[in-house]
């Protein structure tokens, strides 16, 4: 039984949430809160498996009541947000800083059509967090640091990078993006699984803590050195030599954006001249796709376990034998940079990828 404690200001949405997690024969509502200061009480005396936390709350708003649990007792928190308020979508990204686990749009009226969907990825998101394990995180600056020193052979035949995560993704891609080099000659490309209306907050999120240009992607962007491309939410992402290209095509390992689409679409434009990296996430999305990167010469990086908030989507991608190398979160900008430096047609590099 998953003991969840909800806390929200809205006596309606907090009536609402409690009613439909309770009805779930997996979950218990052990407690409910109306703000953020109650919220961190109730957790310290009720020791909660799971939070789900609103951030737009009185006394104490969502972002500082997680940022105090987590520092005093850690455990898995899902944001519930409305996407409509940009400083609710600030705080939220502040909050994934922080330490909270992943982050839900809050759901429309019942009576709206969306209602049901969100409901379900409400229920499943708080179900998938008895799997999480959580990690401290360190504060980041908002000042982009020097990133990885770039040599001056690099890039000899790297031309791309192509990133993928779920679960806990947000701040790994913060740590990476932070560390990568304003003068980075290739363009990165990134899917994120994150709720709807979240990709520009998340973009804006990524840019104050990186030298690196980051922006939403649009189809027939040109895609440049040093600038990150985010895919939108409900579109996957692809890439045809030199530009990015979105497409509405059903959902690809039950996910749109999906990292196997992306991953699929690198390796036939670029093969042996790209990077892909794996992050932590639930589900398996990606693997099939770095199968494909590897089998075209590409290499494959994936974060360790013992630095991800799940170990799904790595784990896959490593388990189908797709993996160059699994590293600590904090070792994948430089590896990155050292893949780069790396010349593909070179018989050393091809055995380490064998």
């Amino acid at each position: 039984m998953l003991r969840v404690l909800v806390a929200d200001d809205s006596a309606v949405f907090r009536s609402l949430l409690s009613r439909l997690l309770g009805s779930d024969p997996m979950i218990q509502v052990v407690g409910e809160a109306v703000d953020g200061r109650q919220a961190v009480t109730m957790a310290h005396r009720l020791k909660p498996d799971v939070i789900t936390m609103d951030m737009h709350m009185p006394v104490m708003d969502g972002f500082e009541a997680t940022r105090r649990i987590m520092e005093t007792s850690p455990r898995p928190i899902v944001i519930v947000s409305a996407s409509v308020d940009q400083r609710d979508v600030d705080r939220s990204f502040r909050a994934l800083e922080a330490g909270a686990v992943a982050l839900v749009g809050k759901p429309p009226a019942p009576t709206d059509a969306g209602f049901s969907s969100a409901v379900r990825e409400i229920l499943t998101t708080v179900k998938l967090m008895a799997e999480v394990k959580v990690v401290r995180r360190r504060p980041r600056s908002d000042v982009a640091g020097p990133g990885v020193r770039l040599a001056p052979e690099l890039l000899d035949r790297v031309e791309l990078v192509a990133i993928a995560g779920s679960t806990g993704a947000p701040a790994a891609l913060a740590t990476i993006l932070g560390a990568l080099p304003p003068d980075l000659p290739v363009p990165v490309l990134v899917v994120q699984h994150i709720a709807a209306g979240f990709e520009q907050g998340l973009v804006e999120w990524l840019q104050r803590g990186s030298s690196l240009r980051i922006r939403l992607a649009t189809s027939r962007l040109p895609l440049r050195p040093g600038e990150v491309v985010v895919a939108p939410n409900g579109r996957h992402l692809a890439v045809a030599r030199g530009a990015a290209i979105l497409d509405g095509s059903g959902p690809v390992d039950g996910h749109r954006p999906s990292a196997t689409h992306l991953f699929n679409s690198v390796a036939a434009a670029y093969g042996a001249n790209a990077v892909g990296v794996i992050l932590t996430g639930m589900g398996s999305d990606g693997a099939r796709g770095l199968v494909e990167l590897k089998r075209s010469g590409g290499h494959v990086i994936a974060q360790d376990q013992a630095t991800s908030v799940v170990y799904g989507m790595a784990r896959s991608a490593v388990a189908l034998g797709a993996v160059d190398r699994v590293l600590p979160l904090d070792s994948i900008a430089a590896a990155i940079v050292e893949a780069c430096r790396s010349n593909p047609d070179d018989p050393a590099s091809v055995r380490a990828r064998s």
